[in-house]
Protein backbone atom coordinates (compact mmCIF):
# COMPACT_ATOMS: atom_id res chain seq x y z
CA UNK A 1 0.00 0.00 0.00
CA UNK A 2 1.45 3.44 -0.84
CA UNK A 3 1.32 6.16 1.09
CA UNK A 4 -2.23 8.01 1.21
CA UNK A 5 -2.58 10.79 -1.53
CA UNK A 6 -2.31 14.23 -0.38
CA UNK A 7 -5.69 15.55 -0.36
CA UNK A 8 -6.96 12.25 1.81
CA UNK A 9 -3.60 12.94 4.30
CA UNK A 10 -5.08 16.41 4.68
CA UNK A 11 -8.69 15.23 5.10
CA UNK A 12 -7.03 12.77 8.01
CA UNK A 13 -5.78 15.52 9.27
CA UNK A 14 -9.06 17.30 9.96
CA UNK A 15 -10.19 14.30 11.19
CA UNK A 16 -8.02 13.63 14.19
CA UNK A 17 -8.14 17.33 15.10
CA UNK A 18 -11.80 17.34 15.44
CA UNK A 19 -13.17 13.99 16.81
CA UNK A 20 -11.83 14.94 20.28
CA UNK A 21 -14.32 17.30 20.28
CA UNK A 22 -16.99 15.73 18.69
CA UNK A 23 -19.02 13.07 16.71
CA UNK A 24 -18.21 11.60 13.70
CA UNK A 25 -21.67 12.46 12.51
CA UNK A 26 -20.85 16.16 13.46
CA UNK A 27 -17.67 16.21 11.58
CA UNK A 28 -18.75 14.50 8.61
CA UNK A 29 -21.57 17.16 7.87
CA UNK A 30 -19.30 20.37 8.52
CA UNK A 31 -17.00 18.59 5.59
CA UNK A 32 -19.70 18.17 3.50
CA UNK A 33 -21.62 21.66 4.47
CA UNK A 34 -18.99 24.16 5.21
CA UNK A 35 -17.31 26.01 2.53
CA UNK A 36 -14.52 26.05 4.90
CA UNK A 37 -14.00 22.55 4.47
CA UNK A 38 -14.76 22.30 0.50
CA UNK A 39 -12.10 22.00 -0.98
CA UNK A 40 -11.88 18.00 -0.45
CA UNK A 41 -14.61 16.22 -1.77
CA UNK A 42 -16.77 13.54 0.86
CA UNK A 43 -14.79 10.87 -1.01
CA UNK A 44 -11.68 11.91 0.08
CA UNK A 45 -13.06 12.58 3.63
CA UNK A 46 -14.62 8.76 3.87
CA UNK A 47 -11.33 7.93 2.62
CA UNK A 48 -9.70 9.42 5.59
CA UNK A 49 -11.36 8.86 7.46
CA UNK A 50 -11.40 4.38 6.44
CA UNK A 51 -7.60 4.87 6.68
CA UNK A 52 -7.63 6.56 10.35
CA UNK A 53 -9.84 3.58 11.31
CA UNK A 54 -7.86 0.58 9.22
CA UNK A 55 -4.82 2.26 11.07
CA UNK A 56 -6.03 2.37 14.75
CA UNK A 57 -5.52 6.16 15.21
CA UNK A 58 -9.62 6.63 15.45
CA UNK A 59 -8.58 4.61 19.02
CA UNK A 60 -5.61 5.94 19.96
CA UNK A 61 -6.58 8.22 23.86
CA UNK A 62 -3.33 10.58 24.06
CA UNK A 63 -0.65 11.00 22.11
CA UNK A 64 2.73 13.28 23.12
CA UNK A 65 3.08 13.65 19.24
CA UNK A 66 1.19 16.43 17.02
CA UNK A 67 -1.97 14.82 14.79
CA UNK A 68 0.76 15.77 11.75
CA UNK A 69 3.40 13.59 13.44
CA UNK A 70 1.40 11.00 14.21
CA UNK A 71 -0.48 10.36 10.55
CA UNK A 72 3.18 11.08 8.74
CA UNK A 73 4.49 8.30 10.95
CA UNK A 74 1.66 5.98 10.50
CA UNK A 75 1.39 6.83 6.61
CA UNK A 76 4.94 5.74 6.42
CA UNK A 77 4.77 2.57 8.55
CA UNK A 78 1.85 1.37 7.07
CA UNK A 79 2.98 1.79 3.50
CA UNK A 80 5.24 -0.70 1.48
CA UNK A 81 7.26 1.56 0.22
CA UNK A 82 10.72 0.19 -1.13
CA UNK A 83 13.11 2.53 0.34
CA UNK A 84 12.25 2.39 3.95
CA UNK A 85 13.62 -0.91 5.38
CA UNK A 86 17.00 0.68 3.75
CA UNK A 87 16.65 4.13 4.47
CA UNK A 88 19.66 4.57 7.22
CA UNK A 89 21.36 4.24 3.98
CA UNK A 90 19.53 5.49 1.32
CA UNK A 91 18.34 8.87 3.34
CA UNK A 92 21.25 10.23 5.14
CA UNK A 93 19.76 14.04 5.48
CA UNK A 94 16.35 15.97 4.72
CA UNK A 95 18.12 16.53 0.97
CA UNK A 96 17.46 13.03 0.63
CA UNK A 97 13.84 12.12 1.43
CA UNK A 98 12.41 10.69 -1.43
CA UNK A 99 9.32 12.19 -3.20
CA UNK A 100 6.53 10.33 -1.39
CA UNK A 101 7.81 11.37 2.13
CA UNK A 102 8.43 14.93 0.25
CA UNK A 103 4.80 14.86 -0.92
CA UNK A 104 3.13 13.75 2.26
CA UNK A 105 5.03 16.32 4.34
CA UNK A 106 4.13 19.34 2.68
CA UNK A 107 0.30 18.16 2.46
CA UNK A 108 0.61 17.67 6.32
CA UNK A 109 2.52 21.22 6.99
CA UNK A 110 5.72 19.20 8.24
CA UNK A 111 9.12 21.01 7.26
CA UNK A 112 11.74 18.96 5.81
CA UNK A 113 13.94 18.23 8.70
CA UNK A 114 10.90 17.35 10.56
CA UNK A 115 10.14 14.63 8.07
CA UNK A 116 13.70 13.51 8.17
CA UNK A 117 13.33 13.04 12.25
CA UNK A 118 10.42 11.18 11.57
CA UNK A 119 11.78 8.96 8.41
CA UNK A 120 14.49 7.72 11.46
CA UNK A 121 11.89 6.96 14.20
CA UNK A 122 9.46 4.99 12.09
CA UNK A 123 12.86 3.09 10.31
CA UNK A 124 14.76 2.75 13.80
CA UNK A 125 10.75 1.09 15.07
CA UNK A 126 10.89 -1.44 12.08
CA UNK A 127 14.34 -2.07 11.72
CA UNK A 128 14.25 -3.01 15.17
CA UNK A 129 11.24 -5.63 15.73
CA UNK A 130 12.44 -6.95 12.27
CA UNK A 131 15.71 -7.76 13.43
CA UNK A 132 14.22 -9.10 17.06
CA UNK A 133 12.17 -11.40 14.84
CA UNK A 134 14.60 -12.15 11.82
CA UNK A 135 17.59 -12.40 14.15
CA UNK A 136 15.62 -15.01 16.55
CA UNK A 137 14.21 -17.12 13.76
CA UNK A 138 17.91 -17.18 12.32
CA UNK A 139 19.27 -18.24 15.89
CA UNK A 140 16.70 -20.96 16.26
CA UNK A 141 17.43 -22.15 12.37
CA UNK A 142 21.02 -22.26 13.09
CA UNK A 143 20.95 -24.06 15.88
CA UNK A 144 18.31 -26.80 14.65
CA UNK A 145 20.56 -27.46 11.24
CA UNK A 146 23.86 -28.11 14.04
CA UNK A 147 21.58 -30.31 16.42
CA UNK A 148 20.81 -32.73 13.42
CA UNK A 149 24.52 -32.99 11.87
CA UNK A 150 26.37 -34.01 15.02
CA UNK A 151 26.18 -35.97 18.52
CA UNK A 152 27.33 -33.25 20.53
CA UNK A 153 25.35 -30.57 23.07
CA UNK A 154 24.27 -27.77 20.88
CA UNK A 155 22.02 -24.75 22.98
CA UNK A 156 20.35 -22.28 22.41
CA UNK A 157 21.90 -20.26 25.01
CA UNK A 158 19.96 -17.10 24.03
CA UNK A 159 17.11 -18.02 24.41
CA UNK A 160 17.37 -17.91 28.00
CA UNK A 161 19.90 -15.06 28.78
CA UNK A 162 21.24 -12.53 26.57
CA UNK A 163 24.39 -11.98 28.95
CA UNK A 164 26.79 -14.93 27.20
CA UNK A 165 27.86 -12.78 24.46
CA UNK A 166 26.88 -15.23 22.23
CA UNK A 167 23.81 -17.28 21.17
CA UNK A 168 24.28 -20.78 20.50
CA UNK A 169 26.82 -23.08 22.47
CA UNK A 170 28.17 -26.66 20.71
CA UNK A 171 30.04 -28.93 23.40
CA UNK A 172 31.85 -31.75 22.30
CA UNK A 173 33.74 -33.63 24.59
CA UNK A 174 37.38 -31.98 22.79
CA UNK A 175 35.86 -29.22 20.53
CA UNK A 176 33.62 -26.20 22.06
CA UNK A 177 32.38 -24.11 19.91
CA UNK A 178 30.34 -20.71 20.91
CA UNK A 179 28.26 -18.86 17.85
CA UNK A 180 26.74 -15.50 17.68
CA UNK A 181 24.54 -15.34 14.88
CA UNK A 182 23.38 -12.27 12.83
CA UNK A 183 20.48 -13.23 10.48
CA UNK A 184 18.91 -11.15 7.19
CA UNK A 185 16.21 -12.02 4.95
CA UNK A 186 18.48 -9.34 2.58
CA UNK A 187 19.91 -10.07 -0.54
CA UNK A 188 22.83 -7.94 -1.94
CA UNK A 189 23.50 -5.86 1.45
CA UNK A 190 25.34 -7.48 4.52
CA UNK A 191 25.32 -5.30 7.56
CA UNK A 192 24.87 -6.62 10.95
CA UNK A 193 25.21 -5.06 14.60
CA UNK A 194 27.63 -5.79 17.48
CA UNK A 195 27.49 -5.05 20.87
CA UNK A 196 30.23 -3.68 22.84
CA UNK A 197 29.78 -7.21 25.19
CA UNK A 198 29.79 -9.35 22.00
CA UNK A 199 32.75 -7.82 21.23
CA UNK A 200 34.41 -7.91 24.49
CA UNK A 201 33.46 -11.23 24.30
CA UNK A 202 34.97 -12.47 21.41
CA UNK A 203 38.26 -10.88 22.30
CA UNK A 204 38.85 -13.37 25.49
CA UNK A 205 37.52 -15.98 24.08
CA UNK A 206 38.84 -18.29 21.74
CA UNK A 207 35.72 -20.70 21.00
CA UNK A 208 33.76 -17.75 20.01
CA UNK A 209 32.71 -17.24 16.35
CA UNK A 210 30.61 -14.93 14.24
CA UNK A 211 28.28 -16.45 12.00
CA UNK A 212 26.13 -14.53 9.38
CA UNK A 213 22.63 -16.66 8.54
CA UNK A 214 20.73 -15.41 5.27
CA UNK A 215 17.26 -16.29 5.86
CA UNK A 216 14.62 -16.77 2.76
CA UNK A 217 11.27 -14.79 3.41
CA UNK A 218 9.49 -17.42 4.82
CA UNK A 219 12.63 -17.59 7.60
CA UNK A 220 14.09 -20.62 6.36
CA UNK A 221 18.27 -20.91 5.91
CA UNK A 222 19.34 -20.24 2.49
CA UNK A 223 22.97 -19.69 2.97
CA UNK A 224 25.49 -19.42 6.07
CA UNK A 225 29.29 -17.97 6.49
CA UNK A 226 31.51 -17.11 8.76
CA UNK A 227 33.19 -13.56 9.51
CA UNK A 228 36.90 -13.53 10.90
CA UNK A 229 37.34 -12.11 14.30
CA UNK A 230 40.55 -10.21 12.72
CA UNK A 231 38.90 -8.59 10.46
CA UNK A 232 35.89 -7.70 12.83
CA UNK A 233 38.83 -6.05 15.12
CA UNK A 234 39.58 -4.30 12.42
CA UNK A 235 36.70 -2.27 11.55
CA UNK A 236 35.81 -1.45 15.30
CA UNK A 237 35.46 1.93 16.71
CA UNK A 238 38.33 3.25 19.04
CA UNK A 239 37.44 4.96 22.43
CA UNK A 240 39.16 8.36 22.01
CA UNK A 241 38.79 9.41 25.92
CA UNK A 242 38.33 8.20 29.80
CA UNK A 243 34.90 9.38 29.78
CA UNK A 244 32.88 7.96 26.88
CA UNK A 245 33.34 4.77 25.05
CA UNK A 246 31.02 2.82 21.96
CA UNK A 247 28.59 0.38 23.25
CA UNK A 248 27.39 -1.16 19.57
CA UNK A 249 28.54 -0.61 16.00
CA UNK A 250 27.29 -1.30 12.70
CA UNK A 251 29.54 -3.24 9.73
CA UNK A 252 28.74 -3.41 5.94
CA UNK A 253 30.39 -6.58 4.74
CA UNK A 254 31.30 -6.96 1.53
CA UNK A 255 31.26 -10.92 0.03
CA UNK A 256 35.18 -11.45 -0.11
CA UNK A 257 35.20 -11.20 3.59
CA UNK A 258 32.57 -13.92 4.44
CA UNK A 259 34.32 -17.51 4.42
CA UNK A 260 31.34 -20.24 3.53
CA UNK A 261 29.93 -22.01 5.80
CA UNK A 262 30.85 -22.87 9.45
CA UNK A 263 34.47 -24.62 9.39
CA UNK A 264 34.92 -24.61 12.73
CA UNK A 265 32.44 -26.92 12.71
CA UNK A 266 33.90 -29.67 10.78
CA UNK A 267 35.51 -31.39 14.11
CA UNK A 268 32.26 -32.24 15.11
CA UNK A 269 29.89 -33.07 12.49
CA UNK A 270 28.82 -36.70 11.66
CA UNK A 271 30.79 -38.21 8.91
CA UNK A 272 29.55 -37.74 5.59
CA UNK A 273 28.00 -34.69 6.61
CA UNK A 274 27.08 -32.21 3.79
CA UNK A 275 25.30 -28.95 3.22
CA UNK A 276 25.51 -24.97 3.99
CA UNK A 277 27.53 -25.81 6.90
CA UNK A 278 30.68 -26.58 5.42
CA UNK A 279 32.28 -24.28 3.35
CA UNK A 280 31.33 -24.66 -0.10
CA UNK A 281 28.36 -26.95 0.73
CA UNK A 282 25.03 -26.31 -0.15
CA UNK A 283 21.07 -26.94 1.40
CA UNK A 284 19.82 -30.02 0.18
Amino acid sequence: MPIPASPVLRAAARWLERLPDSSAARCRALFTNHADFSDLTPTQYEAAYSWLEGNGLLTVSHSSASVSEQIFRTALAASDTPWLPDADVLVRSPEELPEDALRAAEALGITECEAYEQVNAVWGKADAEARARIGNAGEIELARHIAMATEARVEHVAAYSDGFGYDIAVHARQHTLHIEAKSTVRRGRLAFYLSRHEYETMRRDPAWQLVLVQLTQALAIAAVASVPADWIGAQVPVDKGSYGRWEACRFDVSPEVLIPGIPRLAPVLDAGTTGLLLPGGREG
